[in-house]
């Protein structure tokens, strides 16, 4: 889409009341976004779900200042905006009734994005948790699947760690604008994702993580996804807003059982009890969607992808690592270093957040 349409587009997501839904038809009565700002009262509430109030809006509270500043910020902070005209906007998301009229991105959205897996769960995982995500995430990448979650503390940051890991392609979606990353500390790991996938939302720059729209955003993931994996989710959880997302999308539900003494646990052993399909290995994944995918299905390498810029030595005890629990001592003899030297360097990898320290000098991969 022209600039020029670009500017109406963003003046019309300006105008108080009016949402993704009856923007789309608004254009498809009136053809472009400039037509809809030239028209008239009468024509204005002869669409479908513009009343008096809105058509007033638009005539009178759009706002053209909005537009020059997101323009402006998109350019700042190297921001693409794609439309739901636009040949490259995600083909599982124009699936939804709700789907975003407007898209702000940051890396790469391929075709091949299309045959993805949503992985969300708890902000505070157990190491069972961390393990079952790693693991399951390596697994579907290793099948050529593409992993959707969204940029979270927790079980979205394994999934993305775990992915990129394998060289494999993901999508984060945020619940704010494009112009910050939330949470700060993954600034590194967004850094990332945009060289090996995407960032996206529908949230204008300038928008911060507020709790209103972590909701909306949880559709999208859900959305991009043929299906979503819920791995370690209590209660209240958000990784449930996604799943029902899914469910009224007509996604598959995965969900990954635990202890029936964890809190955390709660809600996706819930989940299974309702009907989701309980999740052991990727095959499970699999079978579900076999029909969908069987000729999308390839074998990636199963060597680790490293990080850039860490030193030989960094790179030698990472690549001894897995989601297999190592205690120092094998590290050492593996690597042939000192154990001194091995566990300092194991440190400053976890300072990195590339390792993790476990109970009893044991260690394993972020």
């Amino acid at each position: 889409m022209v600039e020029s349409e670009l500017h109406a587009l963003l003046q019309l997501h300006s105008v108080p009341g009016i949402g993704p839904g009856r923007i789309r038809r608004l254009i498809s009565r009136f053809h472009s976004p400039s037509a809809v700002l030239q028209a008239g009262l009468l024509d204005l509430v002869s669409v479908e779900g513009i009343d008096r109030t809105l058509a007033f809006n638009i005539l009178r509270r759009r706002d053209s200042r909005f537009a020059d500043q997101q323009l402006a910020a998109c350019q700042r902070h190297g921001i693409r905006l794609v439309t739901f005209l636009d040949a490259d906007y995600p083909a599982n998301l124009k699936d939804l009734a709700d789907a975003p009229m407007l898209l702000y991105v940051r890396g790469q959205i391929l075709p091949e994005d299309a045959i993805a897996i949503g992985v969300v769960g708890t902000r505070s995982p157990s190491e069972y948790g961390k393990t079952a995500a790693a693991r399951l995430t390596r697994a579907l990448t290793e099948k050529g699947l593409a992993i959707v979650s969204g940029l979270a503390r927790g079980i979205d940051t394994i999934a993305h760690r775990a992915c990129l890991d394998r060289g494999g392609r993901t999508i984060a979606v945020l619940a704010n604008g494009l112009d910050q990353i939330y949470p700060a500390e993954n600034q590194r790991l967004a850094e990332r994702i945009m060289e090996s996938g995407a960032l996206l939302t529908e949230m204008p720059c300038g928008t911060g993580p507020d709790a209103m729209n972590f909701p909306r955003r949880n559709r999208i993931i859900s959305g991009l996804s043929l299906g979503v994996l819920i791995v370690e989710a209590g209660d209240r959880s958000g990784a449930l807003i996604t799943a029902n997302n899914a469910l009224e999308q007509g996604r598959e539900v995965f969900a990954v059982p635990g202890s029936i003494f964890s809190p955390k646990s709660t809600g996706t052993n819930r989940l299974i009890k309702e009907g989701a399909k309980l999740v052991q290995t990727v095959e499970d994944v699999l079978e579900e969607l076999d029909s969908r995918i069987r000729y999308f299905l390839r074998e990636r390498p199963t060597e680790n992808v490293l990080p850039e810029g860490l030193s030989d030595s960094e790179k030698k005890v990472l690549s001894l690592l897995s989601d297999e629990p190592q205690h120092i001592d094998l590290i050492s003899q593996r690597s042939g270093l000192p154990t001194s030297e091995a566990l300092s360097i194991l440190l400053t990898l976890e300072l990195k957040d590339l390792v993790r320290q476990l109970a009893g000098k044991m260690f394993v991969r972020a």
